[in-house]
């Protein structure tokens, strides 16, 4: 009853009154009443949409006073020094390495620049998963990072909280609490019945109790104190979580948790014992592992899985069964018991049941400032990290739950105290393994490698998807975080039952994603499930790895690395044994991973490196060895075969895999221990076996025969030669490598940089990512971070980036420095890491190029032999494989072979063999001394050399060889042999001393013979196969015979001889050749160098090779090859010159090609456009009698335009703002980067225009308004070409070709757009040329000295001739069309600007503005002025003559009624019709206020063509008395009253004077005495200008201010003269710009000297009495009594002076804008868009993509595109930093502005460097803007659908 009056009563006051009742010190009636009350409130059965009871609590918190100011309060009494901020995915923070501790640290923007890190090594990011902000934590991050804020300890100086503040809430709280807990139980269903939909429901309708929840949290550390005893409080939650006895429903609601949990498979412990029948059930659910045998279906996984797996490749003809592992091994409890003590438990429970609601997650991170919350909320999450792993893999939304799980984690396992005290108290490293063990056991399958039968080892299953999506990574992640703190991975190491388990799990990767080569025909269905087992090896295996070998350093941690070795010869011992492995690989099968083997590599090479531990105590005996060695072995020869298109049948998925392998962030966790691995087991190996293992797993032993033909049994012969090259290459890269057998990490990293700046110069980020990170790539710590740009700038010059002509943007690159081509280039290296072929043969490309730029050698160069690290005393061994018989057999039966032009032979191969040589030259082994004495003969005849040592072998010898050939070879002799030397008597002894040599048998012998030594019982083993099949392939036709060769040469010998057949010279080496022991000049070259070098370096070191080499050069007689080879050679010197010939010849007919082009290129550029051919000079007295004629790029046919067949020129036509965006000053405007700036657009020239026309429409008739003004500021038409001409007949059809080709073209040629056919440059329109001859200078040039009221009058009838309608053609009718298209170019809206739209007025001044448009822009791209003179730039490209005709023939259509004709007023008196005056409704536009430029285009258009050069001056000269009576009238409105009247009086002197027209003094007296008659003319500024004039008026500043005014008219008068007439513009300074435009206007006959001393006023020339016709002028302004005086004068003041067009300032540093705009809101939608951009011409934000801010389906940026640039925008993308341009229907990307330190841009900011404008770029954006040649410069566009 008393809730239910609590109830009733007001909230507020209620609230007061308990909290009076609590504070007493006899509370119970308090509390029970406010119990009641709670239970009536907070009742669950009510559904949770229903806010009334979030109301309350509010109120009950806040203690009776309002919720906000109980929030300030408790807010004052913060006492957090953390930030602890929480942030959600796409958040905007930062990361900086150089304050962090931890690799995960990261900062919220505010902290981040409130602190100070100039200069530190720190980058923005999205956030992918979510995180906090780790300001003011010092396990994570140095103290010197901190903001200000958290810097200053705040705790210790807050006061402390009154104890009733919050006791409100610490008794609300709990209830409010529980009820949510409720709620959730309520509405869990489990999955399976339920669908995501309804879990998402339930959530909604929490959203407001959870974000209540936030809210506390955020009130700071008082508020969080209150919570964390509420969640950790084990009391509270056993009294209120199973509810009182009577209340049924909290009963019913407890057991929906209970079982909840049961399903889980999570039962606490106790319950366990109880019900054993229920266990297995459970178990058979989802729970024990033991309970689940071998070959069923794992839990959670029907079988309908089987079915996707049926399509894995097709690698297997039965079902591939699932196989699960009963796995006794592990703790059942860790994976199966759960009790919840606290709230904090359940809600931990409930937020994972629930797949992490974003909500649950921010609220339970918000609370980790507080440090005893931390510690219990870690163990919390720990103990249910089991039921995370299990929900993450039942889950359909994996990524999102991944993300949200790290997001919690991260914070959690980052900080290293933490992390230690979890796995002391709560087992966490047990926990880790065993969850990421059970979870790989849910998707294993039988390993089908070697034995498939037989083969007991289990693999993990890539095509699960398990593996496919990642869904571990959230869990693997957790566990490199936690190996990365020292003392937690010496846990690890030490526990050895954990590396066991450890070990085991890594063995579910050894062998995964088995390759099986296809043989017959090509796979059918290509599995990608490739890429899942390469990122599983490197997140699962290698980098855990990784963050083991980071602790395993120094000295100390040897028994670490010991124990892992240990472990890991243990694991793989057991696989060789499950797999069935005895010595054989199984053929044609090849995996990519072998973590096993890799783990042992590391820990070998940590081990030898950084603890001194001796290599072999931790090797096993030798036929573990030759075991461990033969899969790497495997994967290198398979490497060879797949690039020797062997494993094509298995579809590109194999090249990709191959590529993967050695890819960068791959190759130092894959390639690179097994390399070194082989290493190891060549330096402990017998040599002999390992050189004989490797060519027979190359499949090329047959090929390494003496014998000219040869059969291979296993590969084609087109084959042969790429493997034979892999091979050797191979065994090069196997002696020549010591990344892991002696360099520095720092030696490392600078050949690695070396090698990747030599295949192609790089930006600084591609080369971060292009080099391998040597420790744990997640710790961002790049390898040697401090030493990388150090190393960078020894090796690699910085070339800034550069723009090229075309416009592509170039990045800045880093190159290498030319010592580093000279001594460090090194192409094992580039061999080893190139992921494409192609990069070599870069490398070499830009080797050679280096070559021949400094003159070192301008052949073709062979890679340059280059010295190595001496190796690590541990690895001696390896060098024994250079010195071994095997290998110097094959030297030089491959020697041989060369030099008899085999065939398979190549370049390649001989290069590979000498750098064998050498190597084996410089690498000397160092016991076997006695070697170097020749050896006693009787030993030489078992085997073909005397011993080891490559130097004694190299002139050693050989006569005679045994080989087998099939019948049909030409060494088969058909007769017994004559004896063929003095030394052999018979053929018997010959055949006795023939070497006879079978690689196989050879290596079959030695392994016998290692296999005996190590254990004699194994003696048994013996080979299934035997070898002779090897040798005889089955139905070959030709029998193999054993014949004998003779030879009689040494491997010296084959080397002299190779050195002559290179060089093509019989005795190319002299005897006295090695006399002179300069070697320099070796350094580099090619095959020939190579053998000189090799013979220096050996006579060197030996005097016997010494010798042996003079007698071999010295024998007078070169030795005569065999028989066979003589036509070879002869064809070898034939096919030489043969060669010469062609190159010559094709030198020849490049140059003749060259030149053509040449001459094409000069004629195409160069149309003969009519303005050149009329530029002639003015005095010639030759007519021109010829038409223009011109060429069709289409047909090539060259003739005249027709009426009939009319020419055309290719333009593009396109609507432009650019005009209308000029200012009057010349600084652009900044861009806004704060709410204080804004820009404001009334000052631009587009926006004066408009309210000058809009003024004169309120008072003037409209049809004079239209002709007063020009219009196409805003929306013009701006006309381009690229100057070609095409018949326009032509044109259709070929428009009509482009139409039917279906090729995706970059543009729409149903709009009629098309490119150019000859120079390709885009255009969308043609415009006709007018028939006719050149223009005949003498007739229309010659001045006829007729007076000036003459020629007035001409003109006057020149304008009453009425236009003739031009017959109807084929040139009138395209003279229309493209009218029509002009019109269509721009918007309706940009066209209507009178009263009635559409009328011809309208019609006439779009035309005319039209001519206006182009001058003007063709002005603004000379600079503004005229002082540049000679034909422009654009001449070529300009088409205003067509242009002009094309408009004149229009608008002479309208002929302008003669009494309003602006030609009389100009100059006639006018006679006075009193009365008639007022019929017209409103009077005509004031001469003083119509716009002369606008008149003079009239004019011009108007009259019949060709107009006369006199006539034209006539027009001028006229218009310029109009032009400067505007300027004096505007300059007496800025005058004061005082200095008007002293203005007055000195031009009343001047007035009687005879020449007083033509003084400004006199003229300036007449205007300020007429306009003065209007009283209200001058009063309106004579107030304000008391102030603004401080300045003087002189006669020197009045001159130069007339000029000013008239100046623009002059430049446009003598722009549309040099257009007309073809005159030439002169060049001039500034200061002469007046005059030299008079001059050439006709203005003045000569210009005055000197120029700077012109009177504008001596230019005029008065029809008549000039004081008359000002005062008509003034008269019709000072008759307007309707007009306000303010609007009269802002007609008078005209300002035609507009600065050039820019585009907006950018602030210098990128993040001022990103801060700013990233986060605000659009104006139009009030939302902060997810894709913000910027408009660069105006400022405006705009949201790009939005739908919010669609208008008629139309996007906000095609919109404003369309409204600011009339269809052409440039808009800056806030959140990528690029640049994107529309114009019209297109859009390109255009690339950035802002670039980083190294000069590259950062698209999308995924690096997120700080970036710096680079102004070179801005201009380049600006200037293709105002020229308008976005169309021509940027290549890829597309359509944009109106969708941006």
């Amino acid at each position: 009853m008393m809730a239910a009056s609590l109830l009733r009563r007001d909230k507020r006051a209620t609230a007061a009154h308990l909290k009076a009742d609590l504070t007493r010190t006899d509370n119970s009636s308090g509390l029970r009443q406010l119990q009641d009350l709670l239970d009536a409130v907070l009742n669950p059965e009510k559904t949770a949409a229903d806010t009334e009871a979030l109301d309350w609590c509010k109120c009950l918190i806040a203690g009776g006073e309002g919720f906000e100011e109980f929030c300030k309060t408790v807010r004052s009494y913060d006492n957090a020094t953390l930030c602890g901020l929480v942030w959600t995915a796409n958040f905007v923070a930062y990361r900086c390495r150089t304050c962090g501790i931890s690799p995960c640290m990261s900062l919220c923007a505010e902290c981040f620049n409130n602190g100070d890190h100039t200069g530190h090594d720190f980058n923005m990011f999205r956030s992918q998963a979510g995180g906090a902000c780790d300001c003011g934590d010092s396990n994570v991050m140095r103290d010197s990072g901190f903001c200000r804020r958290h810097r200053l300890r705040t705790g210790e100086n807050v006061p402390s909280i009154p104890r009733d503040l919050l006791l409100m809430s610490e008794m609300v709280l709990p209830r409010f609490i529980l009820c949510i807990i409720q709620y959730l139980r309520d509405g869990y269903i489990e999955p399976d019945t339920s669908a995501e939909r309804d879990l998402q429901k339930v959530l909604q309708q929490l959203e407001p109790q959870i974000t209540f929840l936030e809210e506390l949290t955020k009130m700071g550390g008082a508020m969080r104190t209150v919570l964390t005893k509420i969640l950790t409080n084990q009391q509270t939650y056993k009294e209120l979580s199973m509810g009182k006895e009577d209340n049924l429903y909290a009963k019913k609601n407890y057991d929906k948790y209970l079982s909840a949990l049961k399903n889980s498979g999570l039962v606490s412990v106790e319950e366990k014992n109880q019900s054993a029948a229920a266990d297995i059930a459970v178990g058979a659910e989802g729970g024990a592992g033991a309970m689940v045998l071998l070959g069923t279906t794992a839990p959670g996984s029907p079988d309908e899985s089987t079915k996707e797996e049926d399509q894995d490749g097709g690698q297997s003809v039965g079902q591939r069964k699932r196989v699960k592992l009963s796995s006794s091994t592990k703790d059942p409890y860790i994976i199966d018991s759960l009790k919840h003590k606290c709230f904090l438990e359940e809600l931990l429970f409930w937020t994972i049941k629930f797949e992490f609601p974003q909500k649950m997650v921010t609220f339970l991170l918000n609370m980790l400032p507080d440090q005893d919350y931390k510690i219990t909320f870690t163990k919390t999450f720990v103990q249910h990290y089991a039921f995370i792993m299990k929900t993450l893999m039942k889950s359909h939304e994996s990524d999102t739950m991944s993300n949200r799980i790290v997001h919690i984690s991260v914070q959690l396992f980052s900080n290293e105290e933490l992390a230690r005290h979890m796995t002391e108290d709560c087992q966490l490293l047990d926990i880790m393994v065993t969850v990421l063990l059970y979870m790989m056991e849910s998707c294993l399958i039988k390993s089908e490698l070697q034995d498939e039968e037989n083969n007991r080892h289990v693999v993990v299953n890539c095509s699960e998807a398990l593996l496919k999506n990642n869904t571990y990574w959230p869990l693997v992640s957790d566990f490199i975080n936690i190996l990365s703190h020292q003392s937690v991975a010496k846990k690890f190491l030490e526990d050895h039952s954990l590396l066991m388990l450890w070990m085991s799990f890594v063995s579910f990767f050894q062998g995964m994603n088995l390759n099986k080569r296809e043989l017959n025909e090509h796979v059918e269905f290509e599995s990608q499930t490739y890429y899942a087992a390469f990122a599983a090896e490197l997140e699962a295996c290698a980098q855990p790895m990784w963050g083991l070998l980071t602790h395993c350093k120094v000295k100390e941690t040897q028994e670490y690395t010991k124990t892992v070795v240990r472990y890991c010869l243990e694991t793989l011992q057991i696989w060789f044994d499950a797999i069935g492995f005895i010595d054989e690989p199984a053929p044609n099968q090849v995996t990519f991973h072998l973590p096993l083997h890799r783990y042992y590599a590391m820990f070998l090479s940590r081990a030898v490196k950084c603890q001194g531990l001796d290599l072999d105590s931790l090797l096993p005996d030798q036929e573990m060895l030759m075991k461990i060695m033969v899969h790497p072995l495997q994967i290198q020869a398979c490497l060879s075969e797949i690039h020797s298109n062997m494993w094509v049948r298995n579809g590109l998925q194999i090249k990709g895999q191959a590529m993967t392998y050695v890819q960068s962030h791959f190759c130092n966790s894959m390639i690179d221990p097994d390399i070194y691995l082989l290493q190891v087991c060549a330096s402990r190996l017998d040599p002999d076996y390992f050189i004989s293992s490797v060519f027979e797993r190359f499949k090329v032993v047959d090929l390494l025969t003496m014998a000219s033909q040869h059969q291979n049994a296993v590969l084609d012969s087109e084959q042969e030669r790429p493997m034979l090259e892999g091979a050797l290459t191979f065994l090069v890269i196997l002696t020549s490598l010591r990344i892991h057998l002696g360099m520095t990490d720092d030696e490392i990293l600078r050949s690695e940089m070396v090698s990747q700046l030599c295949m192609n110069d790089r930006t600084h980020s591609a080369l971060l990512d292009l080099i391998p990170e040597n420790p744990n790539p997640k710790s961002g710590i790049v390898p040697g971070s401090c030493s990388f740009e150090d190393v960078l700038s020894a090796v690699a010059d910085f070339k800034a980036p550069v723009f090229e002509p075309g416009g592509s943007m170039q990045q800045g690159m880093y190159t290498p420095k030319a010592e580093v081509w000279e001594k460090e280039f090194d192409t094992i290296m580039v061999v080893l890491r190139t992921v494409y072929r192609r990069d070599v043969q870069s490398a070499m490309d830009r080797y050679s190029a280096f070559l021949k730029q400094y003159g070192i050698h301008t052949g073709n160069p062979w890679p340059p032999y280059k010295e190595r690290t001496p190796l690590h005393p541990c690895y001696k061994g390896l060098i024994r494989l250079l010195h071994c018989k095997t290998l110097h057999i094959v030297i030089f039966t491959l020697l041989y072979k060369i030099w008899m032009d085999h065939q398979n032979m190549s370049e390649h191969v001989l290069c590979m063999v000498l750098y064998l040589i050498e190597l084996g030259l410089d690498n000397q082994v160092q016991d076997n001394k006695e070697d170097e004495e020749p050896c006693i003969e009787e030993h030489c005849h078992d085997s073909w050399f005397p011993g080891t040592n490559l130097l004694s072998n190299l002139h050693h010898v050989i006569n005679f060889v045994r080989v087998r050939v099939p019948e049909t070879a030409p060494e088969v002799k058909r007769e017994t042999p004559p004896s063929t030397s003095a030394e052999a008597s018979s053929y018997g002894q010959n055949l006795r001393e023939a070497q006879v040599f079978s690689l196989v048998a050879e290596r079959r012998r030695k392994f016998q013979e290692i296999i005996n030594r190590s254990n004699t019982e194994a003696a048994q083993v013996v080979r299934p196969k035997s070898s002779s099949t090897r040798w005889v392939s089955p139905g070959t036709p030709p029998q193999l015979v054993t014949e004998i060769l003779e030879i009689r040469e040494s491997m010296l010998s084959l080397l002299v001889k190779l050195h002559q057949k290179m060089s093509s010279k019989q005795n190319s080496l002299s005897a006295s050749w090695l006399e002179d022991p300069d070697t320099s000049h070796h350094a580099h070259g090619d095959g020939i160098t190579a053998i000189e070098r090799i013979l220096t370096k050996a006579a060197a070191r030996s005097c016997q090779i010494k010798r042996s080499i003079q007698d071999i050069c010295g024998k007078v007689c070169p030795p005569v090859p065999p028989k066979k080879n003589s036509p070879c050679d002869k064809k070898a010197l034939d096919k030489e010159e043969r060669r010469q010939r062609a190159r010559e010849r094709q030198q020849k007919l490049l140059a003749e090609f060259a030149s053509r082009q040449k001459s094409f290129m000069e004629t195409a550029m160069d149309v003969e456009s009519p303005e050149t051919e009329a530029a002639m000079d003015l005095g010639s007295s030759e007519v021109m009698e010829s038409e223009v004629l011109y060429d069709c790029v289409i047909c090539g046919q060259s003739g005249p335009s027709t009426e009939d067949r009319p020419t055309g020129l290719v333009v593009l036509l396109q609507a432009t703002s650019v005009l209308g965006h000029r200012r009057k000053s010349k600084q652009p405007k900044q861009l806004p980067t704060s709410d204080e700036e804004h820009i404001y657009l009334a000052d631009t020239c587009g926006v004066a225009h408009d309210v000058r026309l809009t003024l004169m429409q309120q008072f003037f008739k409209d049809s004079s308004c239209l002709q007063s003004v020009s219009i196409g500021w805003d929306g013009g038409v701006y006309v381009q070409t690229c100057g070609h001409t095409l018949h326009i007949d032509c044109h259709k059809s070929y428009m009509e070709s482009l139409r039917n080709d279906q090729v995706l073209q970059g543009f729409s040629v149903d709009k009629g757009e098309f490119t150019c056919p000859l120079c390709r440059q885009f255009a969308n329109s043609v415009l006709p040329c007018r028939p006719g001859r050149g223009t005949d200078s003498s007739g229309w040039h010659t001045p006829t000295n007729k007076a000036t009221c003459v020629l007035v009058k001409e003109v006057e009838d020149l304008q009453e001739k009425l236009g003739l309608f031009p017959t109807e053609s084929n040139l009138s009718k395209e003279m229309e069309l493209v009218i029509k298209d002009i019109k269509n170019t721009t918007q309706k809206k940009y066209m209507d600007y009178g009263k009635n739209p559409g009328s011809p007025d309208n019609d006439f001044l779009f035309m005319y503005s039209v001519a206006r448009t182009n001058l003007e822009l063709e002005l603004v791209h000379r600079g503004g002025n005229l002082c540049s003179g000679g034909a422009s730039a654009a001449a070529k490209r300009s088409c205003l003559n067509q242009l002009f005709h094309v408009l004149a023939m229009h608008m002479r259509l309208y002929s302008i009624d003669s009494a309003y004709n602006p030609w009389t007023k100009l100059t006639q008196i006018a006679q006075h019709k009193d009365a008639d005056g007022f019929d017209e409704e409103r009077p005509e536009v004031p001469m003083l206020f119509r716009d002369v430029p606008s008149l003079l285009i009239i004019f011009v258009l108007t009259m019949p063509q060709p107009l006369r050069k006199d006539h034209f001056t006539c027009v001028i000269k006229m218009l310029y008395n109009l032009q400067f009576t505007q300027a004096l009238a505007a300059l007496s409105t800025k005058l004061s009253s005082e200095e008007r009247q002293a203005w007055v009086k000195s031009g009343a002197l001047k007035k009687n004077a005879q020449n007083s027209e033509k003084s400004f003094e006199a003229l300036l007296n007449h205007v300020i005495t007429e306009l003065s008659k209007d009283k209200s003319v001058y009063k309106v500024n004579s107030e304000e200008n008391t102030v603004l004039s401080s300045s003087v008026w002189s006669p020197q500043s009045i001159e130069f201010s007339l000029q000013q005014f008239c100046l623009p008219f002059l430049r446009l008068s003598c722009l549309l003269q040099h257009h007309l007439y073809g005159d030439n513009l002169t060049g001039c300074t500034e200061e002469e710009e007046f005059s030299s435009l008079a001059v050439c206007l006709g203005l003045l006959s000569s210009a005055p000297q000197p120029p700077s001393a012109i009177h504008s006023a001596s230019c005029l020339e008065w029809p008549f009495s000039a004081f008359d016709l000002v005062t008509q002028w003034c008269d019709e302004v000072t008759g307007r009594s309707l007009m306000h005086p303010e609007q009269s004068l802002s007609l008078l003041i005209q300002e035609p002076k507009w600065a050039a067009p820019h585009l907006l300032q950018l602030p210098d540093n990128y993040n001022i804008i990103f801060q700013y705009y990233h986060r605000k809101a659009c104006t139009v939608c009030k939302k902060v868009p997810k894709d913000p951009a910027l408009c660069l011409v105006c400022g405006s934000f705009v949201c790009l993509k939005g739908v919010c801010c669609k208008q008629q389906g139309t996007c906000e940026c095609v919109l404003h595109s369309q409204h600011c640039g009339a269809a052409t925008g440039i808009f800056l993308l806030i959140n990528a930093s690029v640049i994107i341009i529309i114009r019209g229907h297109r859009f390109c990307l255009w690339g950035s502005v802002y670039l980083d330190a190294h000069g590259e841009e950062d698209r999308d900011l995924r690096r997120g460097k700080p970036l710096f404008l680079c102004e070179e770029r801005y201009r380049v954006l600006e200037q293709q803007w105002v020229s308008h040649t976005f169309d021509h410069i940027n290549k890829r566009w597309g359509p944009h659908y109106n969708g941006l």
